[in-house]
């Protein structure tokens, strides 16, 4: 692991190296609280195994039998097999942010710096996949890109967002940027988002110099105003049709965080295995296949034990601030830089090549695949890592 631990000597400051370390405290808590969390009563609802009215009563008392066997130290062993590292990050209003991430450094020159950024419920063990193939294919002297994954303001084991100021994705994207400045990347970086990750990665192309390109794997849009026969094909028709049912009956979610992010937070708080319940349900429904359950249970453990729920909620808020949230389609941040984009069938909202196309002067790379959702980094590990090489290949001049 140390091998991979080239920090730039650009960098300034020096990142910290961490380690994840739960105390042994907080695990007896959680397991005394998990213990003692009822599972609500049988219903229709909770009956219907096609999970149209959310998660299954049955699935919920299988995930709790095995959430209460689940080895977490093997989950924080498998954190701590990347590099992981801290590094303070000053921001505006005499905010200093600390923040988490993991990754690679490269021993090449000439190595490519490519900044990942996760969304909501998303964490950095999406990621953890790709370093793996990475590290596996690669020497530090050979690999050819420094990897930097963090978890973003109020996410892991990152500082929240400030408590006296409406904090907002623009706000995350210049954090994001002075990270990869101060590690030495001013030169150039190319940054690489899904979810909420994809619209902070596009307002960083847009209002920072620093970032060069962009690739995304979510571009959630309505159609482009002014437009009626942008091209589709038969796989983005299915997208579209599937985008349409998301807005119908899957956002209720987005409505809850974005108009009462305090309560519903609150109330996830409390309990791991309502937590439990609100966050599977997107990882069951969000993605081609469903995840296995250790994968489900790692990512609701982290959340659980860093506090993450109730302080990543606020950039759902900007559903109801005009012009924020929309960011793809929005022409203040219309992409004048190399944009990339992959197309995934179970995706939120695979919207169509042409419509993308409209939101950048260069969509330069696209690529339509046939299988993968919304968790692409953790679906499809090996297909986002071709798809962002070949990117790379494309744009990156040395």
């Amino acid at each position: 692991m140390a091998s991979f631990a080239n920090v730039p000597q650009s960098a300034s400051p020096k990142p910290a190296p961490f380690q994840v370390a739960i105390s042994d405290e907080q695990i007896a808590e959680f397991q005394q609280l998990l213990r003692l969390s009822k599972v609500g009563p049988d219903t229709f609802e909770g009956r219907q195994i096609d999970r149209r009215y959310g998660v299954t009563r049955d699935w919920l008392i299988q995930a709790k039998a095995e959430w209460e066997k689940f080895n977490w130290r093997a989950c924080e062993n498998r954190i701590n097999a990347v590099p992981n590292y801290t590094m303070p990050v000053p921001d505006t209003d005499g905010v200093t942010f600390n923040i988490h991430f993991i990754g690679l450094f490269s021993a090449k020159e000439d190595a490519v710096p490519v900044l990942f950024l996760h969304g909501w419920p998303g964490n950095i063990l999406e990621f953890i996949p790709i370093i793996s193939i990475l590290q596996q294919r690669y020497t530090p002297e050979t690999l050819p890109y420094h990897i930097i994954v963090p978890s973003l303001p109020g996410y892991a084991f990152s500082s929240p967002a400030p408590l006296f100021k409406d904090f907002q994705i623009q706000d995350v994207a210049r954090v994001m940027n002075t990270l990869m400045e101060q590690l030495g990347f001013s030169d150039g970086y190319i940054v690489q988002g899904g979810d909420i990750g994809s619209k902070i990665a596009r307002i960083i192309a847009v209002e920072h110099a620093s970032c060069k390109a962009i690739h995304v794997n979510f571009c959630i849009m309505p159609k482009p105003e002014g437009t009626s026969d942008l091209p589709v094909n038969q796989l983005e028709q299915q997208g579209l049709d599937r985008a349409f049912e998301f807005k119908r009956v899957g956002s209720g979610y987005a409505l809850e965080h974005a108009t009462k992010p305090s309560t519903i937070g609150l109330v996830l708080a409390t309990n791991p295995l309502a937590l439990l319940a609100w966050i599977g349900e997107k990882f069951l429904d969000w993605t081609d296949d469903d995840p296995s359950m250790d994968e489900i249970l790692s990512s609701v453990t982290l959340y659980w034990f860093t506090e993450t729920f109730p302080r990543s909620m606020y950039p759902y808020r900007q559903l109801f601030t005009p012009g924020v949230i929309g960011a793809h389609e929005m022409p203040k941040w219309h992409i004048k830089k190399p944009f990339g984009f992959s197309w995934f069938p179970k995706e939120l909202a695979p919207i169509p090549r042409s419509w993308a196309a409209t939101t950048a002067d260069d969509l330069c790379f696209y690529r339509q695949h046939e299988k993968g959702g919304h968790f692409a980094a953790l679906e499809r590990p090996e297909v986002l890592l071709q798809d962002l090489e070949d990117f790379i290949k494309q744009v990156w001049k040395n």
